[in-house]
């Protein structure tokens, strides 16, 4: 009898998650890997660690080798190997050799697409000159900590106000100690978050040092010797040494669309809750694929280490024969920005309004501990709760250190299905290094059960 043979398309978080679980499971498997760059399972998320110097050599990044899976794991891994065709009725992957050249088709029983996503990139005039990065894989990062190395740029302009934005803008001026200027055509940093919660990060990056333009597009590139000189705007010019673009992501699915397979939200493939596709051969998971939102139960697609982690597993274990599922996420996420601490999960309030729920929030201002305690530093909660339920929605925290991680509690309970009321008798630690009496995520618990008529 004829091994089962498993294809991985990715072999970073999801895929080679689900490749372990899939060996567990199937000891006698063929389990291949193709893997468009040259790493294999590393932390995307400490890219801008590691250009800010403060990782260091790139390989810290590096969870397990190519080699490594096929010593310890018997996974055939195969890096700089992109995957160019799939068909799921024939079983088949075409499947282009980017060192040699050539290109081949391999067979499957059973298919998993974890292509993870793209950086966006805007067709611009001049973003081909040297100094301009977007950082997707882990090759860019280490190009762009060469060009710092090589050429000891003291001007950085980062275009996009998101999680990657923050983190670069934070790499260079805290860390490299740049001129940095951030480029967003939002009228506000961190779209994720609330208006009044993103002025706070607004603000905290201005105290900073670093120039915030908003509300300022981006319309091109000027450059000298082949290097990138200035980023053009609607309003002008702004020199620079080196640019991030950090405009985002969008899922890597045109192979899945092309294959017939149907796409969700965002143009993620559409996964079921054990992260299968709608072709009974082919899972989906990590970047490019849908999962549900657990708080408003619509399709919800966001790229994020975490999550991708949670679906390779599942995924996995499905294609192994086991029985595991994957609710759904809250898109839990924190960053920092030098000194300033961020997070959010759930539902923000415009996103609580484009789904018509009646809603009431709370912003809270308090201490990150004990306020007689050393150290104590303010910090911003604002919660959000449905009305006439009282059912918690969602979270946002900005804050000095020690702030962020209290997201977490907010995760947990907006899991759990629980109501603010819930929130503020959950029997939480306290000791004055670390929080008060009463935690500040329910202290602004309270105050929205004022609003709500809870309190």
């Amino acid at each position: 009898m004829a091994k089962e043979r498993i294809l991985i398309i990715g072999g970073d978080a999801a895929g080679m998650s689900a490749a372990g679980q899939i060996r567990k499971r199937k000891p006698d498997a063929d389990i291949v890997v193709f893997e468009r760059s040259g790493f294999t399972s590393y932390s995307a998320c400490g890219i801008p660690y590691y250009v800010a110097g403060l990782v260091d050599p790139e390989t810290r990044l590096v969870v397990r080798t190519p080699e490594e899976f096929r010593e310890k794991q018997n996974i055939d891994v195969h890096i700089r190997h992109e995957v160019t065709a799939i068909d799921p009725d024939g079983g088949k992957v075409t499947v282009r050799d980017l060192e040699a050249g050539r290109e081949f088709t391999d067979s499957f029983d059973k298919l998993l697409i974890a292509a993870g996503a793209s950086p966006v990139v805007p067709p611009v005039e001049g973003a081909d000159a040297a100094g301009i990065f977007s950082l997707g894989i882990l090759e860019t990062g280490i190009a762009a900590r060469r060009f710092i190395d090589d050429h000891r740029p003291e001007h950085a302009v980062v275009v996009g106000g998101g999680y990657i934005g923050l983190e670069m803008a934070e790499a260079f001026a805290c860390v490299r100690g740049m001129k940095v200027t951030l480029l967003d055509k939002s009228p506000q940093v961190m779209n994720t978050f609330d208006p009044d919660m993103a002025e706070l990060i607004g603000n905290a990056i201005r105290s900073i040092g670093t120039e915030l333009r908003l509300g300022e597009g981006l319309t091109g590139f000027t450059s000298r010797d082949g290097r990138v000189s200035s980023v053009l705007t609607e309003n002008g010019e702004i020199p620079a040494d080196m640019v991030i673009m950090g405009l985002g992501v969008r899922p890597n699915s045109s192979l899945a669309g092309e294959a017939g397979l149907k796409l969700s939200v965002r143009d993620s493939i559409l996964a079921d809750e054990t992260m299968g596709t709608s072709h009974p051969a082919v899972w989906a998971a990590g970047d490019c694929a849908s999962t549900t939102h657990l708080v408003s139960g619509k399709p919800f697609w966001v790229a994020l280490g975490t999550v991708a982690n949670k679906m390779g597993r599942v995924a996995g274990i499905s294609m192994g024969g086991g029985s595991a599922s994957l609710r759904g996420v809250l898109g839990t996420a924190m960053s920092k920005h030098c000194d300033y601490e961020v997070a959010r999960t759930g539902l923000s309030e415009k996103e609580a309004a484009e789904l018509g729920l009646a809603f009431s929030s709370s912003v809270i201002k308090t201490k990150t501990r004990a306020g007689y305690y050393p150290g104590a530093e303010p910090m911003h909660v604002k919660l959000v709760g449905e009305d006439g339920t009282g059912r918690l929605l969602g979270g946002q925290i900005v804050g000095g250190q020690g702030a962020a991680k209290r997201v977490d509690i907010i995760a947990a309970a907006l899991a759990a299905g629980m109501t603010v009321n819930d929130l503020v008798d959950l029997d939480l630690g306290y000791a004055p290094p670390f929080s008060m009496a009463w935690d500040p995520v329910q202290i602004a618990g309270r105050e929205l059960l004022k609003k709500t008529g809870g309190e």
